[in-house]
């Protein structure tokens, strides 16, 4: 039983913290929805900005334990990609 207790106390305790950037966009019907450009297809959507943090974080969670399970997880372990935000103009 011991054995038991002390493998899973151990392989919680491993557990890494990962960051990321989230993109928050601001919907017209009011809600925001969130996505992790370095997590492509990680989307989440929330009635105001604390509930799409809020959804996007366990979206992420649940995108991780996917390639975790997948052997994937240290492919996407750094937010690979920089994110620049610049205002751009369009004469259409």
């Amino acid at each position: 039983m011991f054995c038991a207790y002390h493998n899973l106390m151990k392989k919680k305790l491993t557990k890494k913290v990962y960051q990321y950037t989230a993109v928050f966009e601001l919907n017209k019907g009011g809600g925001y929805t969130a996505i992790i450009p370095a997590l492509p297809g990680c989307i989440s959507e929330g009635d105001n900005f604390e509930e799409a943090l809020k959804n996007i974080e366990e979206a992420a969670l649940l995108y991780l334990e996917d390639l975790r399970a997948d052997k994937m997880l240290e492919e996407f372990a750094k937010d690979s990609q920089k994110i620049v935000l610049a205002p751009i103009k369009v004469m259409a």
